[in-house]
């Protein structure tokens, strides 16, 4: 199927946008690592196309994400992906935030930046999102789905996590991108 990848990302952008508005935040359930995402079948895919109520659509796929999806869920898990594969780390917080403290080697790209600084963003090597408690990075994790990144992942814990860990931050504006 031609269009399997541009439906999926636009499905998912609607069930993001649906579960932010209703307030679910996030959800450990709708998790799952950039490698399952063909794991949601075509037979669940072909489900969602056919004519159905928009409630009954959202709920079988939300129902048919598997455990993991796109999202790093601790504070360890970023730390090894960190060592381990040196992905773009991007603080979609807004500036003052990040100057207040971040995870080292992220840069700041604030959420309302995010579609005009496309091109400070890697497509060959993995990108994680994250903001102060989820919100805004699972926001810019559909919307970089959505324009056709496949690399990209949220961390949901968030900076707020890192902080409680005790985990090593920086502070300062060295590498904020341009705000429009």
């Amino acid at each position: 199927m031609i269009f399997k990848k541009p439906i999926q990302s636009i499905l998912l952008g609607i069930a993001l946008l649906f579960c932010l508005l209703l307030g679910v935040g996030q959800n450990p359930i709708l998790a799952a690592t950039l490698t399952q995402t063909e794991s949601i079948s075509q037979a669940r895919m072909q489900t969602l196309s056919e004519p159905r109520n928009l409630e009954s659509g959202v709920d079988s796929f939300l129902t048919s994400i598997p455990a993991g999806y796109y999202t790093i869920a601790s504070v360890e898990e970023l730390k090894s992906l960190l060592k381990k594969s040196q992905p773009m780390l991007v603080d979609v917080r807004e500036p003052s935030e990040y100057q207040s403290g971040h995870i080292p080697n992220a840069i700041n790209i604030p959420l309302r930046t995010l579609s005009h600084n496309l091109n400070q963003i890697y497509r060959d090597r993995p990108v994680v999102l994250y903001c102060s408690s989820g919100y805004r990075s699972a926001m810019g994790v559909m919307t970089l789905h959505l324009l056709g990144y496949e690399n990209v992942q949220g961390f949901p814990p968030s900076f707020a996590a890192w902080k409680n860990a005790k985990e090593a931050m920086t502070y300062g504006r060295s590498k904020t991108i341009a705000s429009r």
